[in-house]
């Protein structure tokens, strides 16, 4: 099961780097009040990785809540 997890992780890795190659274009994104203009790749990427983190933090948070339990 671990290296099918393995497996699927590298995958969609690999799937996200070549959609992030792909758009290269520069895109306008507003954040709050601010106006940014960058390259739809780079905001791909910050997208892609806060996502990532966001799964890690909440694989953790619900792990450490699991060991509180028992």
């Amino acid at each position: 099961m671990r290296n099918f997890k393995l497996i699927a992780a590298s995958i969609l890795a690999v799937l996200v780097a070549i959609v992030v190659v792909q758009n290269r274009d520069p895109v306008a994104t507003h954040v709050l009040f601010a106006s940014i203009e960058m390259p739809l790749a780079i905001l791909l990427f910050i997208t892609a990785a806060a996502g990532f983190a966001l799964g890690v933090l909440l694989t953790l948070s619900l792990r450490a809540k699991r060991n509180q339990i028992r």
